[in-house]
């Protein structure tokens, strides 16, 4: 019988995976569709197969406990059904991580596939947004919405969000790529100047915040396309730059605005945490802390005390989540899951350290180029210094599991001198 049961076993299934690129355009409900009965027929296949290695590991144990302690927590929460909806089928996302991890080990079309997937959309929606930005209205009669261009993305106003997340990944798997013909490797730097403009002027600054520290993660800890990546991206900085002394609107949005909303002109008198609204939501998050601070109020409880004069501080106490991953989990899950974000951080910087002291003090690289890339993608997830979405998001979650499936992979590779060449 499990012979028989050959679904995994099966090369359609790799490009049914890569379709969760394109349909992250869509929206969460489609790509959730995929993660979610990948990862049930997955852990059936698991079980009937009894091929535990794939969750008997370090990093899924300790993803798998920390879900656990995230459903205990909402066992303990104010609203328990309401915290259920983010903490009971949260353990969906790291076994699609394994998902990627196994696919990557078995088919060696999922990374084309992967990188095909992003390679196209990226090219359409950087395409579909110049036009929506010159002409006012993209492709399929959408309007630009101010100044923000989101092309396909509609009221959203995400496009930032998606190019500059999931960029990492898509230099990961052109560095994988075994075989690149000139004409590619051109293409490649233009789309990746094309893509850094299109981040700016969708004037989503954290999406620019992210892709400038993952563009210098990666030129710094590289090797192969280190001079590739810092030519685009220094005609990428001279474009903006330019931009930003021609249009008063991109000025204001990207450098006027964040400098008066943080109260670091002249003219303020008092400092805020990114906007008076981040910093009311943060200062709020933070007091729910200190009142739950070991075990938090449980997932998604925010919306649910922000409103308690005992925890709302400024002008905007409440919102569905504090705009920012570590003070949402100080909030909701407290220091303990807390701690979970905070290792995987601290893990992405010791590694990033290591590469680094390798390559001054023995002229080599620890980590392959390709792992750089991805633990780029891993480490922009992380990043505890901007604001962010909500941590329990579909969509959010989705997209930082996929580098994470595929950096697994690398880790566990059966065959080591099949990395140790792509070094």
């Amino acid at each position: 019988m499990i012979n028989k049961f050959n679904f995994f076993n099966s090369s359609q299934i790799t490009l049914f995976l890569a379709l969760i690129i394109p349909l992250l355009i869509s929206g969460p409900f489609l790509p959730d569709l995929i993660v979610s009965l990948s990862s049930l027929f997955f852990l059936f296949y698991i079980l009937r197969t009894k091929k535990f290695r794939y969750f008997n590991n370090k990093p899924l144990i300790f993803f798998f406990i920390f879900c656990i302690y995230c459903i205990i927590s909402s066992l303990f929460s104010d609203n328990i059904l309401l915290s259920f909806e983010s903490s009971l089928f949260f353990f969906r996302i790291g076994i699609f991580a394994c998902v990627i991890w196994y696919f990557a080990e078995k088919n060696d079309n999922l990374i084309s596939y992967f990188y095909n997937a992003i390679l196209i959309c990226f090219s359409v929606l950087t395409f579909d947004g110049y036009v929506q930005y010159f002409f006012g209205k993209n492709l399929i009669g959408l309007p630009i919405y101010g100044v923000r261009v989101s092309s396909f993305f509609g009221e959203e106003l995400i496009l930032g969000s998606y190019l500059s997340r999931l960029f990492p990944l898509l230099f990961a798997l052109f560095v994988a790529k075994k075989e690149k013909n000139r004409f590619e490797i051109y293409y490649i730097g233009i789309l990746f100047i094309l893509i850094d403009v299109m981040i700016y002027i969708t004037g989503e600054r954290t999406a620019f915040v992210f892709l400038n520290i993952s563009t210098v993660f990666i030129i710094v800890l590289i090797k192969k396309y280190q001079y590739f990546r810092l030519a685009t991206f220094i005609i990428s900085i001279l474009i903006t730059l330019f931009l930003t002394f021609s249009s008063s609107n991109i000025k204001n949005r990207m450098i006027t605005g964040p400098i008066q909303d943080m109260g670091l002109d002249l003219k303020s008198s008092q400092k805020y945490i990114f906007t008076p609204a981040h910093d009311s939501l943060i200062k709020t998050g933070l007091n729910m802390f200190l009142d739950e601070p070991f075990f938090g109020h449980g997932p998604k409880m925010f919306r649910e005390k922000c409103s308690n004069l005992k925890y709302s501080k400024g002008i905007k106490p409440c919102s569905t989540h504090p705009h920012n991953f570590y003070i949402q989990l100080l909030a909701e899950t407290g220091i303990v899951g807390f701690s979970f974000l905070v290792s995987i951080f601290c893990y992405v910087v010791y590694n990033a350290y290591r590469q680094l002291k390798s390559i001054i003090f023995k002229k080599q690289r620890y980590l392959t180029d390709y792992q750089v890339c991805l633990l780029a993608g891993i480490f922009i997830s992380v990043w505890p210094f901007s604001p962010n979405g909500n941590f329990f998001n579909n969509w959010l979650a989705i997209i930082y599991s996929l580098p994470i499936g595929f950096y697994l992979h690398t880790l566990y590779l059966k065959d080591k001198d099949l990395l140790k060449k792509n070094k």
